[in-house]
């Protein structure tokens, strides 16, 4: 079921400029990328942390590791999700231990999806440092988690929901701001 637009945040050219200036950022940062390692967030966290590799990759001119992960055995709903939830694969093809993970999602609303990530990468190893890039930020955290990276901040009513699409999955790139009737 599809929610009916209240208004578009973001076209694909915002996309493009909010991936272009967190490269930028992550890249001033980390003073370089040498000990960067970007882990996406399953499912759109994935196409945004490939975007932001490929944005660096022509600035800096180095191509940095990129891995993928699920989060769904470390969520704190899995209970009332599904009786059974679908898993999908995590692929981090290279050590983190002691380097610098940017983990990458597309919305950071209460905080619950980056614990449950932070709690992944810990079963994976012990990095230097975990940095947050978001796309969207739309507050009504839960948790005390907050992005070091974010490409535009919407505050939201809790009875509002953000859609991101990207062309990887989507088949367009656009985020739209949607209302939820109660």
């Amino acid at each position: 079921m599809s929610l009916p637009v209240k208004a578009h945040l973001m076209d694909s050219e915002g996309i493009r400029r909010a991936i272009t200036r967190i490269a930028h950022e992550i890249v001033e940062k980390n003073q370089g990328v040498e000990e960067l390692v970007f882990v996406g967030i399953r499912r759109r966290g994935v196409p945004l942390a490939q975007r932001l590799r490929e944005k660096i990759a022509d600035i800096e001119g180095l191509q940095i590791p990129l891995g993928a992960l699920d989060i769904t055995l470390y969520r704190d709903d899995l209970t009332t999700l599904h009786v059974q939830p679908l898993i999908h694969k995590t692929e981090v093809p290279f050590s983190i231990d002691g380097k610098i993970v940017v983990l990458v999602d597309d919305v950071l609303y209460t905080g619950r999806t980056v614990r449950a990530a932070l709690d992944a990468l810990m079963d994976i190893g012990r990095p230097q440092a975990i940095q947050l890039a978001v796309l969207i930020d739309r507050g009504h955290r839960e948790l005390p988690i907050r992005a070091d990276f974010v490409g535009k901040n919407v505050p939201t009513a809790k009875k509002e929901n953000i859609s991101v699409r990207l062309q990887e999955i989507d088949g367009d790139d656009v985020v739209s701001i949607q209302e939820i009737s109660f």
